[in-house]
């Protein structure tokens, strides 16, 4: 017994003093902070343990813009900017050559220039002139129209210029159309007639068709005649007055307003048709 009993102690550790066995390293097996091996982290998974939380995935960008379309909305896209940006070029290059003095190119292809130049970006540098414009002058219009009962009759005359100013006084934001349209048309007519109101160049008949359209119209928006009268013909004139020196300037300017007179034109029907249909889009 007393072999057997030594034999026993011999395989067990002592014990701690309240008969339990002592903590340390081998009664666990391990130690706290020991990392586990991967043999045993397969283990424990295998056993219904919990698996190591891996990093989140890293969030894919999404495409913006163009690059966000279809790849065919993207093709017309490209082709869209790609025209944009021809015409952009081309337009500047051509506003360049009509300012610029003259040179190889606008002497071969002048016309080419002002055919892209007149009448919509026509430049006009009067304001960086050394003698800048001192005259006011108004553009009136009178007109023959055909009444509902087929008479014809003659209207008074009808300033325009005075039209766009009541227009642009007062509005922070006035347009484009109501500042230049009228004065641009008559400085292009100006600039391609005489003083017999004769053409000069090949412009001459473009110059008139502008300025009788934009006459027309208008008249259509004053409701020149009454309702239901259709504008057979007008008659344009300018009014001009020199603007008054100031107080402390010995110039002295005549005060008498001039008058021009163009003849009367025959209005076609187009333009009459095309008159009420632009105004009704506005």
């Amino acid at each position: 017994m007393d072999a057997y009993d030594e034999g026993t102690k011999a395989r067990h550790l002592p014990d701690g003093p309240d008969g339990s066995l002592p903590e340390g390293p081998d009664s666990a097996g391990s130690t706290p902070d020991s990392t586990p091996s991967p043999d045993q982290e397969s283990v424990g998974q295998e056993s219904g343990g919990q698996a190591p939380i891996s990093d989140p995935p890293v969030p894919v960008p999404v495409p913006t813009g163009i690059a966000s379309l279809p790849l065919r909305s993207q093709v017309v896209a490209a082709l869209a900017l790609a025209v944009v940006a021809v015409v952009a070029c081309v337009h500047l290059g051509m506003v360049f050559l009509h300012v610029a003095p003259s040179n190889t190119v606008t002497k071969q292809h002048g016309r080419a220039i002002d055919d892209w130049i007149y009448p919509e970006f026509e430049q006009n540098w009067k304001l960086f002139a050394p003698n800048p414009l001192q005259q006011n002058i108004d553009v009136q219009v009178r007109a023959q129209v055909r009444g509902a009962d087929g008479g014809i009759t003659e209207t008074g005359w009808y300033d325009l210029s005075a039209l766009d100013g009541a227009a642009i006084d007062g509005n922070p934001l006035p347009s484009h159309t109501q500042q230049n349209e009228l004065r641009r048309a008559w400085d292009f007519y100006l600039g391609t007639h005489d003083n017999d109101n004769r053409p000069v160049g090949l412009r001459g008949d473009l110059s008139q068709r502008y300025l009788r359209r934009i006459v027309v119209l208008r008249l259509d928006r004053e409701g020149a005649g009454g309702k239901g009268a259709v504008v057979e013909g007008v008659q344009v004139r300018s009014r001009t007055t020199n603007v008054p020196p100031p107080k402390w300037s010995e110039e002295q300017v005549s005060d008498t307003p001039v008058l021009r007179e163009l003849p009367w034109w025959t209005v076609p029907e187009e333009d009459v048709t095309d008159a009420r249909t632009e105004a009704s889009a506005r």
